[in-house]
């Protein structure tokens, strides 16, 4: 079956976080550096991201110091300055293609008002706290399947991300795309599992012809 739909995560496949994870180190008083090695550290060890917090601040409470930096005037987000160069171009040669677009991904539901320049171009816009359910549950994809109103065949999920976004995606019958950037694709494409991936891409430039030759 061909693909009809395409629907993205994110962090590091549309949207850059170095910027929001460098303000991150700043409001915890830590340098970059050590939260980008404690980020490493637990995307290897297969552990949550959240962890690599309480690896430079013992006993953080994320959602407190979210709340602080948003009363203090430093709201966490993301910006059009924040999206990869490649991300809007893509979108604009799928829909031209005649493919349906989403972005849903493991982010609050803030994050759906933050980029019109993104969500304006989607049919389908979604988030894991106004959803309830968190990547990788199968309940996450499932939803994604229902919102785009296809096959799980006819889905492309796209995600820098083996355990979060292609393998659970692959798992309830999508086209999971593994996009090999950013700090979980850097370390993720050395893992086994990446060989299990439908379609695997270093940036978003091929991913209409790469999906079209599948």
């Amino acid at each position: 079956m061909p693909v009809q739909a395409v629907v993205f995560d994110l962090g590091e496949t549309l949207v850059d976080e170095a910027r929001s994870w460098a303000a991150w180190a700043d409001w915890l008083g830590v340098r970059p550096f050590d939260l980008f090695a404690a980020l490493g550290a637990t995307i290897e060890r297969r552990q949550d991201h959240r962890r690599a917090f309480e690896l430079v601040r013992p006993g953080v409470d994320l959602e407190r110091e979210r709340a602080a930096r948003a009363a203090a005037g430093r709201p966490w987000g993301f910006d059009a300055s924040d999206l990869y160069p490649d991300a809007l171009p893509c979108l604009e040669q799928l829909r031209a293609a005649g493919l349906r677009l989403g972005v849903v991904g493991n982010h609050p539901v803030a994050t759906e008002s933050m980029l019109p320049e993104l969500y304006g171009a989607l049919d389908v816009v979604g988030s894991s706290e106004g959803w309830g359910v968190e990547k990788p549950s199968p309940a996450f994809f499932e939803r994604v399947v229902a919102e785009v109103g296809l096959e799980p065949a006819a889905i492309a999920y796209v995600g820098d991300r083996l355990d979060n976004d292609v393998l659970p995606a692959m798992a309830l019958g999508m086209v999971g795309v593994f996009l090999q950037r950013g700090p979980w694709g850097l370390v993720q494409k050395s893992w086994p599992e990446a060989a299990q991936a439908a379609l695997t891409v270093d940036g978003l430039d091929g991913l209409a012809d790469g999906l079209a030759a599948l």
